[in-house]
């Protein structure tokens, strides 16, 4: 898939949540995801799991049979370097350069390095 068709599946995801009239939160409370995850699944980041999506077709009645399939393929993941010029992600990326280093260290300290 390339990042044209990625981006057409997203936009339509996201007409269906704008149809909803559901903010990321009601749909997270209705499928007992987190808000993050289901922003992340509606601008395909992130893989549907087969018994989550009942639970998502409930919150969304609207979401069409074939988004439902595509959004349990393997996300596309991709970087558009125009992202970081919006002011939210530039912040956050900018907290991880700052404090990366020292969550590092308390992660590898609280849980091993992974190696």
């Amino acid at each position: 898939m390339d990042s044209q068709s990625k981006h057409t599946i997203s936009s339509r995801l996201q007409a269906v949540k704008q149809k909803s009239g559901k903010s990321y939160n009601q749909i997270a409370e209705e499928t007992g995801l987190t808000n993050v995850y289901v922003a992340q699944l509606l601008k395909r980041q992130a893989q549907l799991k087969t018994e989550t999506a009942p639970k998502l077709r409930a919150a969304l009645p609207e979401l069409p049979e074939e988004l439902l399939h595509e959004m349990m393929k393997p996300p596309l993941r991709s970087y558009d370097p125009n992202l970081i010029q919006e002011p939210t992600v530039y912040r956050l990326n900018e907290a991880v350069m700052h404090f990366g280093e020292s969550i590092k260290e308390i992660i590898n300290e609280e849980f091993g390095d992974g190696m």
